[in-house]
């Protein structure tokens, strides 16, 4: 891919979801440049990951370690595993800088997680911050931002 359409980069978050709501987590981990984060912040308009305390802020290492812990054969705690499913509005494109090869989208989503008879709803925005890498797209950052990022929860098990 050269540079990408519009498209490209919607299609690039709809997939994503399908990925983690299908449980195709291999490939998912795929979709991550190195050297990047998954982050969900503890505050509202939180600005740093590193001095304030954050809900999750995964590297690659963590990112791995979870997928190694939802997919286990011994992970008692997942059996039967949990599943999910995104309900995304359609991802508004914030950044296409040709220059710099990043991009940056901003979607709205509902997201159920189910396991057993337990079922729990968030309400979020997701910021994918993408770069080109070897003619592919990548995330180098994606901000889950929970609508009561300040509430009390449970575990949440999968990824958003």
């Amino acid at each position: 891919m050269s540079f990408p359409a519009r498209e490209d980069l919607i299609e690039f978050v709809y997939d994503e979801a399908r990925l983690l709501d299908d449980q195709q987590f291999e490939e998912w981990l795929g979709l991550w440049a190195p050297d990047s984060h998954y982050w969900m912040p503890l505050e509202y308009k939180q600005t740093d990951p590193d001095l304030v305390t954050s809900l999750l802020y995964e590297d690659e290492f963590l990112r791995k370690m979870r997928v190694h812990r939802l997919t286990g054969q011994r992970t008692f705690s997942q059996q039967p595993r949990s599943r999910c499913s995104h309900v995304l509005n359609r991802p508004r494109i914030v950044t296409m800088s040709e220059d710099r090869q990043e991009f940056v989208t901003e979607t709205r989503f509902h997201y159920v997680e189910t396991r057993l008879d337990d079922q729990f709803l968030l309400a979020a925005t997701s910021r994918h911050e993408l770069v080109l890498i070897d003619g592919a797209l990548k995330i180098k950052l994606k901000r889950v931002d929970l609508l009561n990022c300040d509430a009390s929860f449970g575990n949440i098990q999968l990824f958003l």
